[in-house]
This record gives structure tokens, sequence and C-alpha cells, in this order.
């Protein structure tokens, strides 16, 4: 078994498709069925369930990539470790945060680090936070900023501020009220984060203890489709954000705390497995000042800052 043979699954797996996985080695399709098959032959196993639709894991194969995702990243890790050596902090450092937060915090993010750590070059994802997760596990993000409902476990964590939840409907005339009770969400249009998802999963919750069967007209998972809905006036969402100032559309739009108090906790998550190399754990040093610098200076609606 070679390196190259991992590396090969790994990108089929990933992109879904032998075709697509050729295309961004690049290597030719034949070669690379060839190689496969030969990675299967020497493990005595089938890794991979072909299809005209593409190419999905085998139990076996899923167990592979996992070890062979992990591998590889703590290959790509060594030439930062050695470098880093030096005090110089040089390598690429895979990030993630839930697309709500990335909303307001990714554009200053990245120019923070490019001032503070110009040798690193941040790799960006947006994602929901479950996700995030699985990711840190596979070892294809090395950090994530991503809001909890209950402690995950498994990961190294550091909570940074509880953020209250916001019900966000489209602006109209007259008086505005500055809360909702839950209760009250019962005869309104709701589009929620589809199914799996930490906010869902909490809301689904509190909906069942209060007896509300809530009125889904729509879910999406990204913060900009459910943004987009309510200012469309299709219903409205329940996120943890409060201010939509800095965002395009912001005057269509209205938010309300949710009493009594409802709460996410953000947190900056790594492996517990496998620790950072130098340039990720300067990174995540970064990040924990800048996202407290941001809700302290900025007064984030609905933040409350948690002792370090």
């Amino acid at each position: 078994m070679q390196l190259r043979h991992l590396r090969y699954f790994v990108k089929i797996v990933e992109a879904g498709s032998f075709s697509r996985a050729a295309a961004l080695i690049p290597v030719a399709q034949p070669a690379l069925s060839q190689q496969i098959a030969a990675l299967e032959e020497e493990l005595g196993v089938v890794l991979l369930h072909r299809s005209a639709r593409g190419a999905r894991p085998t139990a076996a194969g899923a167990a592979l990539y996992t070890e062979a995702a992990s591998i590889l990243s703590r290959m790509e890790r060594i030439p930062q470790i050695v470098r880093s050596l030096g005090g110089d902090y040089h390598g690429v450092v895979r990030i993630g945060m839930s697309s709500t937060l990335a909303s307001f915090l990714a554009g200053d993010l990245m120019e923070k680090c490019r001032a503070a750590l110009p040798g690193i070059s941040l790799r960006f994802s947006s994602d929901a936070s479950g996700q995030l997760g699985a990711r840190i596990r596979d070892s294809s993000l090395d950090l994530a900023l991503v809001f909890e409902d209950e402690p995950t476990l498994g990961f190294a964590r550091k909570p940074l501020f509880r953020q209250r939840l916001f019900v966000v409907g489209p602006r109209r005339a007259g008086r505005r009220p500055s809360t909702m009770r839950l209760e009250q969400l019962a005869d309104m249009p709701l589009i929620l984060p589809a199914h799996p998802n930490i906010t869902r999963g909490m809301l689904d919750r509190l909906f069942s203890q209060a007896g509300i069967v809530p009125q889904v007209v729509a879910e999406t998972d990204v913060f900009s489709g459910m943004l987009s809905a309510v200012q469309a006036g299709i219903g409205n969402t329940i996120l943890p954000l409060g201010d939509f100032s800095g965002m395009p559309g912001r005057s269509m739009v209205w938010a309300m705390l949710i009493e009594p108090p409802v709460y996410l906790t953000a947190t900056v998550i790594a492996s517990s497995d496998v620790p950072l190399a130098p340039p990720a754990e300067a990174v995540r040093t970064l990040l924990g000042d800048f996202v407290m610098q941001q809700v302290q200076e900025k007064g984030l609606a609905g933040a409350e800052p948690l002792a370090s």
C-alpha cells in the first residue's frame, strides 16, 4: 500500500465519482480505476460501490476513508511543524465556521489573520455546525467555530460566548415588539434549518415540550437562504443573530428576542486525538481573541461572553 493509493481513494470518496476525482487529481480515469482495484485486491475487500451515479464507500471503505484522511492530514502537517520551529508560522490552516457566524465574522477574520500571521493561508469552509464537527473528526478541517446546544464530546473545546436566539421576520409598518414568547410561534409560518442541525434539534425539543406543532413552510441550512426567504415574505425564521445592520436588505427584516431566553454556545473546536500543528495552534489563539474582541467591542446583540 502506498500513499498515492490513499490519496486517490480519499479523493474519489470526497468527489463522489471516479470521473470527478480523475479531473481533480488529475489522473486518467482508467489508471485511477486500476489503482483502486489494486488497493482492493491487496486489502481483500470491496471498498467502493460503483454505479452509474458515481461511487460511494462500503462499510470497509468508510473505515479506510477515516483512517486515510487522518494519515494524509498528518503528512500535510509535517512541513508546517518543521518550518514553524524557527518561530515563523507557514502553511495552510483549514478552518470552518457556521454559516450564521461566517456572515459577520469571516471577512474580518481573514484580514486579521493575513496581518498577524502572513505566512499562513486560511482555507475557509462554511457549513452547519454538526457537519463541521464531522469534518474535524475525519481530519478534513483543523478548527471550527460552531454553535453548540450541549457540550460536544470528543473535541478539544473552547467556549467563547452564549448567544440568545431571535425570531426574525419581515418588517411591517407599525409598532414592533422586542420580544416574543415561544408559544406565539405556533401560528407563524417558519423557515427552519433542515435535519440534522444543532439549532433545529434544539427547537424541535422546545416545541415538543411546549406542545407546539410548528408550521414549517421551508427548510434550508444556509443562513443567506433563510434571510432571503424572510425578506421575500415567505415566513419567519429563528436565528442566533439579531443585528443585520451590515447586511444587504437589512431594512426588510426585524428581530425579536425569544422569551424566556434560549441560548446556543459559540465554541472553537478541534480534534482531541490529533494535536494541532503550530500554525493551526496560532490560528486557534488568534480566532478566540478576535471573536471575543468582536463580541465585546461591537456589542453583538444577545451575546454574553463566557469566563475564560
